[in-house]
């Protein structure tokens, strides 16, 4: 098959020896070309070249950003998208039962695209843009923003810079005491006191170490959205949440503290006041916007995924892949 390796050279876990072993292993049953981004939307036109020029697989080697950058250029297409953990938590690629070392993941990949293991999928868009696990608004995008502003400190840090920024946000950078936002139903529910909503097209939200954080424990790329409101930041009650949430999620149905709707076609999120509110998508920080129009599309994505996670009778063969380039 025809393979671009797409790597990220400033992610967290890549090195110069993992693009060497990786583009080495991806070489010997297939024909490879290897780019590099070097900046913000870059893989996204790199992934629709690809696509355009009828490459099978694209392998994404980096975080989370650089996964969301190249689904955004294949979505639509007949261009798979294979996923390497480059990142610091690798979210994605931890989603879809890969392991968190690059080089390890490779022989998984590897294995199926030898199986044919190659799925369509759905992704979430939020105001047009594609997003594999989650759009974080309010608190959670506060706390990116402040760990983005000390970047080069995540290929070190990692975690605990993570949890100093969660606590630093919470303390100085978020304004805990008011809601910020309201979220809007087509059937007309609205909840009125948003802080902090987690829009997701997969479970977790997020690892801590190797442990989940769960949200919505059965939403899969085969259901709708699953959106995640907390309605309250006082300390207590966020704690609670965020220990049922390491707990396995289930308990946050019945905690007063949170809305939860599952299999989810569609949302709006509105500042309140038309008062702009922070938020990221799949962990990269995006600004503040005043409106959000979240909706689930079935069916946007080929995604290579491993054996072991799926049923292979609901598998699109590889050879199908090359056959559709319109």
């Amino acid at each position: 098959m025809k393979v671009l390796l797409l790597v990220n050279p400033f992610s967290s876990s890549v090195t110069a020896r993992t693009r060497v072993v990786i583009r080495k292993a991806l070489a010997g049953d297939h024909d490879v070309e290897l780019v590099e981004t070097n900046r913000r939307n870059h893989a996204t036109r790199l992934a629709q070249g690809a696509a355009a020029e009828g490459v099978d697989v694209v392998v994404a080697l980096g975080g989370d950003g650089t996964v969301n950058e190249v689904a955004n250029g294949l979505a639509e297409t007949r261009t798979a998208m294979a996923v390497l953990p480059g990142g610091s938590t690798n979210v994605f690629a931890r989603t879809i039962g890969l392991p968190n070392d690059p080089i390890e993941a490779t022989a998984d990949i590897l294995e199926a695209m030898e199986a044919g293991s190659i799925r369509r999928v759905g992704l979430g868009s939020a105001n047009g843009r594609y997003f594999c696990f989650h759009v974080g608004v309010g608190y959670d995008a506060a706390l990116v923003e402040q760990v983005e502003r000390r970047a080069s400190l995540k290929r070190w840090a990692g975690h605990p810079l993570f949890m100093y920024a969660g606590i630093t946000t919470w303390m100085r950078h978020y304004d805990t005491k008011h809601p910020h936002f309201t979220v809007r139903y087509p059937d007309g529910e609205v909840v009125t006191d948003g802080y902090f909503t987690i829009c997701a097209n997969t479970n977790p939200y997020t690892y801590v170490g190797n442990r989940p954080f769960d949200v919505a424990p059965d939403t899969t790329l085969d259901d709708g959205l699953a959106v995640v409101t907390v309605r309250s930041l006082r300390l207590d009650r966020f704690l609670r949440v965020a220990i049922k949430a390491l707990n396995g999620g289930r308990a946050l149905r019945d905690d007063h503290a949170v809305h939860l709707r599952t299999d989810v076609d569609e949302v709006t999120i509105e500042g309140i006041d038309g008062v702009p509110f922070p938020y990221q998508v799949d962990g990269d920080f995006l600004g503040e916007i005043r409106r959000i129009r979240f909706r689930h599309v079935p069916d946007v994505l080929d995604l290579v995924l491993p054996t072991a996670f799926t049923d292979l009778t609901d598998v699109t063969d590889v050879t199908d892949v090359t056959d559709v380039t319109d």
